[in-house]
């Protein structure tokens, strides 16, 4: 898939830049033995449904009042935070590949969301993001006339 479309303005190749990058780093996660390197940020889905985008994303171990959800500029960003086990002594663990600490992802979302009336819940350690779908346009053409100015 091309990176850059020609006849496009430079938002839409940043989001196609973007979208690839993303699907590049999910193929990525550096194992050695001892050593594991995974994402510092939850997995997460975004698909289409007749009304609306739903958005998941995978949090467990995360409460819902250390999750931050903000949208501009048709990006939604995800902030939060994991606490590490604080019942479990560090010594005790023998794989940890959950990671903890802050994190923060951001998203390109669809260009048909009515934003103002998104929502979200958290339950069980999964987060959904409901991004209601707005009314679909036809392109519009726009008449150009000769100017006689110089």
């Amino acid at each position: 898939m091309p990176i850059f479309r020609w006849g496009q303005a430079w938002g839409g190749a940043f989001r196609d830049l973007e979208r690839e990058v993303d699907r590049l780093l999910q193929g990525v996660n550096l194992t050695f033995e001892g050593v594991r390197f995974g994402r510092q940020y939850p997995p997460l889905n975004l698909y289409e449904l007749p009304d609306e985008y739903l958005l998941t994303a995978e949090l467990p171990g995360t409460r819902s009042e250390d999750l931050e959800l903000t949208v501009a500029g048709g990006i939604l960003t995800l902030k939060g935070r994991r606490d590490e086990l604080k019942d479990v002594p560090e010594e005790k663990f023998r794989r940890s590949e959950r990671f903890h600490g802050n994190w923060q992802r951001s998203v390109t979302i669809p260009d048909r969301v009515r934003d103002e009336e998104m929502t979200a819940e958290f339950n069980d350690g999964i987060l959904k993001v409901h991004l209601p779908k707005g009314e679909e346009t036809s392109p519009r053409q726009i008449p150009v006339v000769e100017s006689h100015d110089s």
